[in-house]
């Protein structure tokens, strides 16, 4: 089972739902030294490394490997797995998987923070019609 940070479409509990398969508790969380940037023309984001800035996110605990495998597919050939320790909202540290934008896809990110609220009023509808990543799980 694998703990996973989000910080961006995935922090929805219907899109999780829909993308993993799989419903899980749930707690807020905090990752440190990574910054969350929006991706050009895309309603989500990417998160890369960057000293002295925090990413707020979802951390869903004990995901299945079929949960995982469906991620991977949906999240694409943009986003890596990468291991991190995150800071659970009762001040908490674990160990977490989550999704970061590899170095050969970085010129994609815009350098202009991603909003969480501005996602669930205007691009989250679009988001959850054109995103590809929808059909390839479904394959």
């Amino acid at each position: 089972m694998i703990n996973l940070f989000t910080y961006g479409s995935l922090m929805c509990s219907d899109i999780i739902l829909q993308a993993a398969g799989q419903q899980t508790h749930f707690t807020k969380a905090t990752l440190k030294n990574f910054f969350c940037s929006k991706i050009r023309g895309r309603e989500y984001p990417g998160i890369i490394p960057q000293a002295g800035t925090l990413v707020s996110g979802v951390l869903y605990y004990n995901l299945e490997s079929e949960a995982i495998r469906r991620l991977d597919v949906f999240e694409g050939e943009m986003y890596q797995r990468q291991d991190v320790d995150v800071i659970t909202d009762k001040g908490e540290s674990t160990k977490a998987m989550t999704y970061v934008i590899p170095p050969q896809h970085i010129d994609f990110l815009t350098g202009e923070e991603w909003n969480f609220e501005d996602f669930l009023t205007i691009g989250k509808e679009k988001f959850k019609e054109t995103y590809f990543g929808f059909q390839d799980i479904n394959l």
